[in-house]
């Protein structure tokens, strides 16, 4: 069960407290969508199949499964 609520990260105030005037709700620059920092998991994970990851004050485990898949837990 997620404890989160999903609207929180949509609405625009989860980046930085950052809320975007009224009206410009779902606009923003195209070249900003594309510029994402990409990461490969063989580099997060150096041979191991879990890590932990610090987020918050809170502890979450990032795993790979047997089938290759990756799942995150809290």
């Amino acid at each position: 069960m997620n404890s989160h609520n999903p609207n929180h990260f949509r609405s625009g105030q989860y980046r930085h407290g950052y809320r975007r005037p009224e009206g410009q709700m779902g606009t923003r620059p195209i070249a900003e969508s594309l510029v994402v920092r990409t990461l490969t998991s063989e580099s997060l994970f150096l041979g191991d199949y879990e890590i932990g990851i610090n987020h918050g004050g809170a502890l979450y485990r990032l795993k790979i499964t047997r089938q290759g898949k990756l799942i995150l837990n809290k």
